[in-house]
């Protein structure tokens, strides 16, 4: 297991690696809508936060030598599955190839994020 860091994204907030590659899969860990420079949460809707994450989630990619094209399996914590098809907008201009998802609502998320989302790509 080869654990992958990139300044591009925020640090890790708990005892646990941005991501991590394993053969050529790369795992990240769930993404909030934190700035990579600040490690503060962005400002907005759930627009502006899944942006952000998506950001984050292709720096991370970008530093395991894959991108969010080889993206084949997403999921998403919403806190008010309301946000559903607003998410949903932002989602389709960041992940093009309709990899297999779930979304579900979740009951807290770490800082009170509106959403949370991980990834599991491929590096070809």
């Amino acid at each position: 297991m080869e654990k992958i860091e990139t300044e591009k994204a925020p640090k890790a907030i708990g005892p646990y690696s941005q991501a991590v590659k394993v053969n050529n899969l790369v795992f990240t860990a769930g993404q909030i809508a934190l700035n990579p420079k600040t490690n503060q949460m962005v400002e907005g809707d759930i627009a502006a936060h899944a942006a952000q994450i998506f950001k984050n989630i292709k720096s991370i990619l970008e530093a395991a030598g894959t991108s969010l094209d080889n993206v084949i399996k997403v999921n998403v914590y919403l806190k008010d599955i309301n946000d559903f098809q607003k998410m949903n907008e932002t989602y389709e201009k960041y992940i093009k190839n309709k990899p297999a998802r779930a979304t579900i609502q979740a009951a807290a998320l770490p800082k009170n994020a509106l959403v949370e989302i991980d990834v599991i790509a491929e590096v070809k």
